[in-house]
This record gives C-alpha cells, sequence and structure tokens, in this order.
C-alpha cells in the first residue's frame, strides 16, 4: 500500500500534472494541500476516471484540502474537534487496511505562521496545540493512524539549506520544533527518518532566485505513522520530478509505503 502527500498550490492550475503523477504512480492514497478551490469547483468526475474517490474539505482562493482513495472512504472529519476555526485545513477519513483493520488518514495543511511574534504566529502556536489534543483522542480510536501534509515545519536542522542563517526564522523556530516533537510524543514517527536519506533532501524550494536548481529547499512535507503501523513502512521517498514541470507547485510528493501490518517486512 502506498500513501502519498502533495500541496500542489492550486489544484485548477494542477489537475492535469496531478493526473499525470497519479497515471505514473498509481499509489493507493493521496492527500492533496492548498487546493484554493471551493467544494462545487473539485473535479470529482476526473478524479473519479482515474480511479478515485475524494473526501473534500476545499476553500476559496485559500487552503483547502482533499484525500484521495482507490478503497471507500468513511467516517470523515473536517478541522480539529474541539478547536473553532475558518480556515479549511483538515480532513480525516477511514479506509480499510490490507490484512485486517480500519486505517485512519488525518491530512492537514498546517498553518504558515508568517513570522515569529506575529497574530498568525500565535495562531499556528494555538492550532497546533489544539491538533495535539485531537489527534490523542483519534489516536486511540484508531491504533492504525497516518498523519501527513505539509507541516510548514523543518523537524531540525537537516530540514533546511541553510539552518544557521535561517535558524529561529519562520518554520525553523525552537516553538515549532517543539510542537513537531510533541506530535512524535503522542506515538507517531517521521516515516522519512526510519531509513537511511539522501543529504539535502527537501520537498519544497521557493520559485525565486533559482531554489530548486541551487537546491535551497526545506523538508516541511512529511507523513508520521502510529507505533501500531511502524513496522509496516518499508520505505519513505520524496518525488523531486514533478518539481521540475512546467509551472510546478513549490512542493513535490512524499511517499509512504506500508505492506500488510498483519506480517509486516523484516
Amino acid at each position: 500500500m502506498k500513501i502519498a502527500t502533495w500541496n500542489v498550490n492550486s489544484l485548477t492550475v494542477r489537475l492535469p500534472q496531478v493526473l499525470d503523477w497519479l497515471a505514473a504512480n498509481p499509489v493507493d492514497v493521496l492527500c492533496l494541500q492548498e487546493l484554493k478551490l471551493s467544494d462545487d469547483k473539485f473535479p470529482l468526475m476526473e478524479l473519479q476516471a482515474a480511479g478515485y474517490d475524494s473526501a473534500v474539505f476545499g476553500q476559496k482562493t485559500y487552503n483547502g484540502v482533499a484525500i484521495l482513495s482507490r478503497t471507500p472512504l468513511r467516517d470523515i472529519a473536517k478541522n480539529i474537534a474541539g478547536f473553532p476555526d475558518e480556515q479549511s485545513r483538515v480532513i480525516a477519513a477511514t479506509l480499510d487496511y490490507p490484512g485486517g483493520g480500519e486505517l485512519r488518514i488525518v491530512n492537514g495543511y498546517f498553518v504558515n505562521g508568517q513570522e515569529p511574534g506575529s497574530d498568525k504566529f500565535a495562531y499556528k502556536m494555538a492550532w497546533l496545540t489544539g491538533l495535539q489534543d485531537w489527534l490523542r483522542a483519534e489516536l486511540q480510536a484508531h491504533p492504525k493512524l497516518v498523519l501527513l501534509g505539509d507541516f510548514n515545519i523543518t523537524a531540525d536542522d537537516r530540514d533546511s539549506y541553510d539552518p544557521v542563517g535561517l535558524r529561529e526564522t519562520i518554520h525553523h523556530t525552537s516553538a515549532e520544533r517543539q510542537h513537531f516533537q510533541a506530535l512524535l510524543g503522542l506515538g507517531l514517527s517521521d516515516a522519512f527518518r526510519l531509513f537511511e536519506q539522501p543529504e539535502k533532501s527537501y520537498s519544497w524550494w521557493d520559485y525565486r532566485m533559482l531554489g530548486f536548481q541551487k537546491n535551497r529547499g526545506l523538508r516541511i512535507d512529511h507523513i508520521l505513522v502510529s507505533d501500531a503501523l511502524k513496522p509496516a513502512v518499508t520505505a519513505c521517498t520524496i518525488d523531486r520530478q514533478p518539481r521540475k514541470n512546467k509551472q510546478p507547485s513549490d512542493h513535490t510528493p512524499v511517499i509512504v509505503a506500508l505492506t500488510d501490518a498483519s506480517s509486516p517486512a523484516p
């Protein structure tokens, strides 16, 4: 089973690229962020023709998240229970997991935060606290859980092209990284770091100043797996190819591969 996350930075613009990527990479689940369109504009028919059902939580112009799945989705939840929010940032759904049981998918477009000390940064801190409180209950109800999306946080210095120069700037602050560690403390693991990875592995590059060409990137798109799923993870990779497209998203897909949890790979 393969599950992927991709901030497409406008599905209206990037739909042909998403369809092409799915044709070449027929993952079981694809989670999208920054749809930047309302639910009524979501391309349900095109994605159904590609073999995917969709759970959608859109928003005009900004934000918006969706889960695409080759198997039916149920028990769909939108945003963080107990945390009032006007932004469309989180969607969760349950699907059947090979080998028995259920798998809970939580797809998030985490708050950017703009800069430390700003109102938007305070919103990010409160949002992250609300997410942790909600996920604690989700994990109790759904032991097999994947939290993935655009976290807008570098987990540590390895995830930044300039960790010294950017220290304590947005995506790099100690406060943000403490929240990331708190998510791990709930019983989650960073799937990418379960394996030896190439140095300077990033999932986002600025459009400006030849960011991609010079590999001036950040790893801010993450896939976290619960303890019950950790033994089933066989690989986690970043696919740089879509960032080479004409008019690409500034993010690129991250993919986790899982074996049947009832007989995990050695």
